[in-house]
């Protein structure tokens, strides 16, 4: 027998698209994903979000989230910068949490870049479908009994 281990605790939403936000995180609601969804604009606000709930020393007040979807082009600081200060803040030692980039348009360079960090799983296209979130799960939150 096949289940998923859901709801996952907490999925953040990191993007600046507003319009692109509000269907991910009602598609994901819907489809009750997670016990919780939290939408940050940049990779600048999920970096401290991180710092304060994934630390060696977490403020009991966050919680370490299970999946996160980061877009690739976000002002103050983008998917990218995010990734490389991941790492080098030691946050991608985590092994539990699944990173999958969302973008509207990725270029042969920014895929070819994506694969220098061994935490990004995947990368889709905004918006997330169904098809898309079943898959995640099934891939990566899968529990066999």
């Amino acid at each position: 027998m096949i289940s998923y281990n859901t709801p996952l605790n907490l999925v953040l939403l990191v993007d600046d698209d507003e319009t692109t936000n509000y269907l991910n995180k009602r598609l994901l609601s819907e489809m009750q994903i997670a016990s919780e969804i939290l939408v940050l604009s940049n990779g600048k606000e999920a970096l401290e979000y991180l710092a304060k709930a994934c630390d060696a020393v977490p403020d009991a007040a966050f919680k370490c989230p299970d999946l996160i979807f980061l877009d690739i082009k976000m002002p103050v600081m983008d998917g990218f910068t995010f990734l490389e200060e991941y790492e080098k803040r030691g946050l991608n030692m985590r092994d539990h949490m699944i990173i999958l980039m969302l973008t509207s348009s990725a270029s042969f360079y920014d895929l070819e870049r994506l694969k220098n960090f061994k935490k990004v799983r995947k990368h889709f296209s905004k918006a997330l479908t169904k098809h898309d979130v079943r898959d995640i799960m099934d891939e990566f939150f899968k529990v066999r009994k």
